[in-house]
């Protein structure tokens, strides 16, 4: 997709409350922040092409409702993290790659 497809141009301003709506559930759904980041790009001038990237990552979450991070009641505020690296890793371009993960409350790593 890019701002120059072809198309028929779609209002802006539904796009834009579908768009907002998305970015609200990326709290809880991780796995849909690059396709709601790259389709937030065309909020100006939406395309029916865009729109139906749109209605794809919809249709993901409804297939996909039972999924994603549940945030529950404790009285524990333990906040535990971790981290890993591996600098300049990337043999090519020695880029460095880094990943890491926090806990926090009465859930333990197993």
């Amino acid at each position: 997709m890019s701002t120059n497809d072809e198309g028929e141009n779609i209002d802006s301003t539904t796009f834009k409350s579908l768009v907002r709506s998305l970015r609200y559930l990326i709290c809880t759904s991780l796995d849909i922040l690059f396709r709601v980041r790259h389709v937030s790009r065309f909020m100006e001038t939406p395309t029916m092409t865009h729109f139906k990237a749109l209605k794809r990552i919809f249709w993901y979450i409804k297939g996909n409702v039972d999924f994603g991070l549940f945030y529950g009641y404790s009285n524990s505020f333990h906040l535990v993290g971790y981290s890993d690296s591996n600098w300049a890793g990337d043999m090519d371009d020695r880029k460095s790659t880094m990943g890491f993960v926090f806990y926090m409350g009465d859930k333990t790593l197993t």
